[in-house]
């Protein structure tokens, strides 16, 4: 059995930490201007311009049941999708808000249709919701606020009032526990109490008072104590959230060191929503081996598709869930119920270990392809069989030693060299699976 215990949460995390990988679906108005998801942020767009959006607003060829199949058959165990953004449009229909899908040309509940289609497909439900919100009338004008450089900026947040709009999230997030069934995954984005401008004092960040964390956490509970949640209102819960960024080592809490149950959240490009201009697309070896370099230091891997403003995948989403596709299809064996090797065992350069939970196999990720072997210090008498993970074929090795015409026998203790085909498979990054005795 694995060593590595993680910090105790409220949720439970046991399964998140077997399926390691997920979706992430960012949809919404944005998808319209196609520019990015923090458009009306960045262009600070007014109010009067962003409603042609709303106005317009018409997935017609939306298909959830085609995007359930295409993320099970990449390997996504579980999905997330943005129920409300920081543009403040809701995907579902809230009785707290006119600003929904139902009152846009979609006419529908949309957040509705996506948990019936991937749930039908087997996947755990997630839903992303924004703590901030650029549309309600009490949200305060702040540091991440599209109006914050309008002249009038200090007039706009009199008769604004933070505890109101809590109370608003409170009673959405009651809807999304209540309404849709068993939720899996609560996702809060986010927290910036440092942020602020010293020549605008109420030009302020906002943090976990602001969202009345304690209270909303504790109205999730009441309703759906199993959920997983995470970190960003600003109060430690179940799951730590590295966002585009790779870590370099298993997360470790920075007062207790505790070992954390931690998500890479990354992108097939750039920006999270739709891009139509976006060229800053990721390779396919890129894909693969951000997901095992995730694994093999004990996280999850929560990869996000920007649908289109009518609603489907773009043939470059299409492409790179088809890279997971191909690849999961005959590896995911060293993904779902592996986690970081043992400390006794040390990857060489170029290539990143798994190890199944149960500790019987250790999968070696071969990132760069060596020419006819491979030298793994410290395996010598501990493995039983060898073999390509892709197709099952054997690996013939030899132990504590190197032999060859050219270099004579040359010996090492604890060494354990696999002989190599020449040419690599027809794999994006090939795994050996060592059965371990």
């Amino acid at each position: 059995m694995s060593s590595y215990i993680t910090r105790k949460t409220p949720g439970d995390t046991t399964w998140f930490r077997h399926d390691r990988f997920g979706m992430f679906i960012h949809w919404g108005l944005y998808s319209m201007p196609a520019r990015h998801e923090w458009i009306k942020f960045r262009e600070r767009i007014p109010e009067d311009k962003y409603d042609k959006y709303f106005k317009y607003f018409n997935p017609d060829l939306y298909d959830p049941k085609e995007w359930a199949r295409q993320a099970k058959a990449a390997g996504m165990k579980y999905v997330v999708m943005t129920a409300k953004h920081h543009e403040g449009f809701c995907m579902f229909d809230s009785q707290y808000t006119d600003y929904k899908c139902t009152n846009t040309p979609a006419g529908r509940d949309l957040l509705r249709e996506y948990v019936d289609a991937f749930r039908a497909e087997g996947l755990r439900i997630g839903f992303y919701y924004s703590l901030i919100d650029w549309h309600h009338p009490d949200f305060t004008v702040d540091f991440n606020h599209p109006r914050r450089f309008d002249a009038d900026s200090e007039s706009l947040n009199q008769g604004r009032d933070m505890h109101r709009y809590a109370e608003y999230m409170r009673n959405q997030v009651t809807e999304l526990l209540t309404n849709y069934g068993k939720i899996d995954i609560l996702w809060f984005d986010f927290s910036y109490p440092g942020q602020s401008d010293p020549e605008r004092p109420w030009i302020g960040g906002k943090g976990k008072d602001d969202w009345e964390a304690e209270k909303l956490i504790a109205t999730v509970r009441s309703l759906q104590p199993h959920v997983i949640i995470d970190n960003r209102t600003g109060l430690d819960q179940d799951l730590w959230t590295p966002e585009q960024y790779q870590p370099q080592s298993w997360l470790r809490h920075k007062e207790t060191g505790e070992l954390l149950t931690w998500e890479a959240c990354q992108t097939f490009s750039g920006s999270w929503g739709y891009h139509r201009d976006e060229t800053s697309w990721k390779s396919p070896e890129m894909l693969i081996q951000m997901l095992v370099s995730t694994v093999s230091l004990g996280g999850n891997l929560l990869m996000n598709v920007g649908p289109t403003a009518r609603g489907y995948l773009d043939s470059r989403a299409e492409h790179a869930l088809k890279v997971y596709a191909d690849w999961m299809k005959y590896n995911s064996r060293s993904i779902y119920g592996c986690t970081m090797a043992e400390p006794e065992f040390t990857a060489p350069n170029g290539c990143r270990f798994t190890q199944s939970e149960d500790g019987t196999r250790l999968y070696v990720h071969l990132f760069q392809y060596p020419f006819a072997f491979l030298e793994l210090p410290g395996l010598a008498g501990k493995v039983d069989y060898a073999q390509f993970l892709h197709d099952g074929s054997e690996l013939l090795y030899t132990e504590n030693s190197v032999r060859h015409f050219s270099i004579g026998r040359t010996e090492a203790d604890n060494l354990l060299v696999i002989e190599l085909p020449a040419v690599k498979p027809d794999v994006v990054v090939p795994v050996i699976e060592l059965f371990l005795k």
